[in-house]
């Protein structure tokens, strides 16, 4: 704990995670054609109603919820006021990662710091690190309650053309995650990576690289990741891996009834993942 009672991300992170018995994320992607037709025709705007049906509906179901930049920039001036009022609507025990992957020179990267943590209160960031340190240590230096996920292996199906193979300990991705825990100090915010689900046997070297870092998981769901291996390998010895969903579960139906199947969907797929805990008897955290 942090001075004046204060959480780290991580604490935060666990303690949510204890709280719901979750490690499941639930990314906030609207897509213009996959809204309820019969419920967003209710509403002149309808992104932030359909986010805070979607929250009321899981907020005891996750451990994070993920709102990726692109699917409100889409929006234009509509989108992003609905984002930032989604992000001032989701409980304060509930971290949340702005899915944006930025990465740039210090002087920038410190001003996305401003306006994202200070502005927005987002707790994470997910960054590419191609132009090194400077993408990170901006955004982390003297803010041990934040975090960044840095993109170590994406769950794209091109991700090996550039980023290489993590199995055999060559490439980016290998390069990017024995530098990148150097980018935080003591006294700093927390450095995890992204580690796709639908590459698992990259997901365990992974882990072998960096033992100590928090993963957020993408690929679960309509991606077809491997759910077992996202379990067994995204445990650190602090925390559970934050493991995203989005499209499984915002669209579980197309119906007035979204909600209610959001909840079904999330619920399904939390008790999956916990199911898989016990079985490969991972410990609880206290």
């Amino acid at each position: 704990m942090l001075k004046g009672g204060a959480l780290s991300y991580l604490e935060k992170l666990r303690h949510v995670q204890q709280i719901n018995n979750s490690w499941l994320c639930i990314g906030l992607d609207p897509q213009p054609d996959k809204l309820p037709v019969e419920a967003v025709a209710r509403w002149d705007e309808p992104l932030l109603p359909f986010n805070r049906a979607i929250i009321d509906a899981t907020a005891d179901l996750v451990c994070a919820y993920k709102p990726n930049l692109g699917f409100y920039l889409q929006w234009g001036a509509a989108g992003v006021i609905a984002l930032e009022r989604t992000i001032a609507y989701i409980p304060d025990h509930i971290p949340i990662i702005l899915d944006a992957k930025i990465g740039d020179i210090g002087h920038t990267q410190a001003a996305w710091g401003k306006g994202l943590y200070d502005e927005w209160g987002v707790d994470a960031i997910t960054v590419n690190p191609f132009v090194g340190a400077p993408a990170v240590r901006p955004l982390l230096s003297g803010r041990p309650e934040k975090a960044v996920y840095v993109l170590a292996r994406t769950s794209n199906p091109g991700a090996q053309q550039f980023q290489g193979d993590l199995t055999d300990g060559h490439g980016l991705s290998a390069d990017v995650m024995r530098a990148a825990p150097a980018w935080a100090g003591d006294g700093d915010g927390h450095c995890g990576f992204v580690v796709g689900a639908t590459y698992p046997a990259e997901l365990a070297a992974a882990r072998a690289l960096a033992p100590s870092a928090n993963f957020l998981i993408p690929g679960i769901g309509a991606q077809g990741g491997d759910l077992h291996a996202a379990v067994v390998y995204g445990s650190d010895a602090f925390a559970g891996p934050v493991i995203n969903a989005g499209r499984s579960v915002l669209y579980a139906s197309a119906g007035l009834d979204f909600a209610d199947a959001a909840r079904a969907a999330a619920r399904a797929l939390r008790d999956d993942i916990n199911r898989l805990r016990e079985a490969a008897a991972l410990p609880a955290r206290s």
